[in-house]
């Protein structure tokens, strides 16, 4: 997957685990909990997301490096290179 694909599906399961209608604009930097209002519940449930619909095994060790939009990004592509576009 590519840095935009992989956005695009950070950002789709980010609008389905918030549950709104649109999909949210974001500063890449800035903590998603603080722009979005998430609970711990909803990262796990973002966390689970990508597991299910990436196969993306993220160890709880992990987690702060998945605190903005951007480090997600970052995070996941190494991770998702070679998936052909998911």
């Amino acid at each position: 997957m590519t840095e935009q694909e992989i956005r695009r599906a950070v950002l789709a399961i980010i609008r389905d685990v918030a549950g709104l209608d649109e999909e949210p604009s974001l500063d890449g930097e800035k903590p998603l909990r603080d722009q979005l209002e998430l609970d711990s519940m909803d990262f796990l449930d973002i966390v689970m997301e990508l597991r299910k619909r990436h196969r993306v095994e993220v160890p709880e060790t992990d987690y702060p490096q998945l605190a903005s939009l951007d480090s997600t990004v970052r995070y996941l592509e190494p991770r998702l290179a070679s998936a052909p576009g998911k």
